[in-house]
C-alpha cells in the first residue's frame, strides 16, 4: 500500500467516526428534546449523517453504485423535513387574536368591521 492509499483510509476512517459520534450525538438531541422542533431538526440532521456515512462507504469501496441511494435517501430526508414542518407550523399557529375595536357591527362587511 502506497503512502497516499493510508493517508485515504486513515482519512476515510476518522470521517467515519466522526459521522458515528455526531449520529449518536443526535439521538441523544431526539430523546431529550425539548421541543419538537429540536426533534424535527435531529432528525433532519440524522437524514444528513446517513448521506455522509453512505458517502463514506462509497469512498472506502471506491464503487458508485451507492450514489443513487444516497439521491433516495436525501429526497425522503428533505420531503420528511417539509412535512414535520408544515405540521409544527399549523400545530403551533396562535389563535386569531380579538380586534381591539371591539366587536364588529352588525351588518357590516368585512372590510367595513370597527369603523
Amino acid at each position: 500500500m502506497s503512502g497516499a492509499e493510508v493517508v485515504d483510509r486513515v482519512l476515510l476512517t476518522t470521517a467515519g467516526v466522526m459521522i458515528l459520534v455526531a449520529g449518536a450525538l443526535v439521538l441523544i438531541r431526539v430523546a431529550r428534546g425539548p421541543s419538537m422542533l429540536d426533534r424535527a431538526m435531529a432528525l433532519d440532521v440524522c437524514a444528513a449523517l446517513m448521506i455522509a456515512g453512505i458517502g463514506v462507504r462509497s469512498a472506502f469501496t471506491r464503487d458508485a453504485y451507492y450514489f443513487p441511494v444516497m439521491l433516495v435517501v436525501a429526497f425522503l430526508g428533505f420531503t420528511g423535513s417539509v412535512g414535520i414542518a408544515r405540521f409544527i407550523a399549523v400545530r403551533d399557529r396562535a389563535p386569531d387574536l380579538p380586534d381591539p375595536d371591539g366587536p364588529p357591527r352588525a351588518g357590516a362587511g368585512p372590510g367595513e368591521a370597527g369603523r
